[in-house]
């Protein structure tokens, strides 16, 4: 069974910046377009950002727009997440789990989801 291991997160200074790691192990998600997701306590799990198949185009919502890039790298089944200048507001778990839909913001969209990297950045 494929799985999704987040990885990289900790603590962080409000300013500083954070690279998230994502390995399909057991299998690859070469033919999904890749979520990351955040979920802060007690909020609902959102979208941050996703990459296509090919890894050549990406979305960012709002909110970390500016400050986030998203990449892939498809020999290793690897995804990457950094973030720069971060606030106590990118405090979260950070999930990222495979889609084959369009509709990139609706989380049942999404399968094998992992445990998750919990990211607290502190002011």
């Amino acid at each position: 069974q494929v799985q999704l291991i987040e990885s990289g997160g900790g603590l962080v200074q409000a300013g500083g910046s954070l690279r998230l790691s994502c390995v399909a192990s057991g299998g690859t998600f070469s033919s999904y377009d890749m979520g990351w997701f955040r979920q802060a306590p007690g909020k609902e799990r959102v979208l941050v950002g996703t990459i296509n198949i090919s890894g050549t185009g990406s979305y960012y919502t709002d909110s970390v727009k500016g400050r986030i890039t998203i990449s892939r790298d498809t020999s290793k089944n690897q995804f990457t997440l950094q973030l720069t200048s971060a606030t106590p507001e990118d405090t979260a778990v950070y999930y990222c789990a495979p889609t084959n839909s369009y509709d990139y913001y609706d989380v049942r969209e999404y399968g094998s989801w992992g445990q998750g990297t919990q990211v607290t950045v502190s002011s």
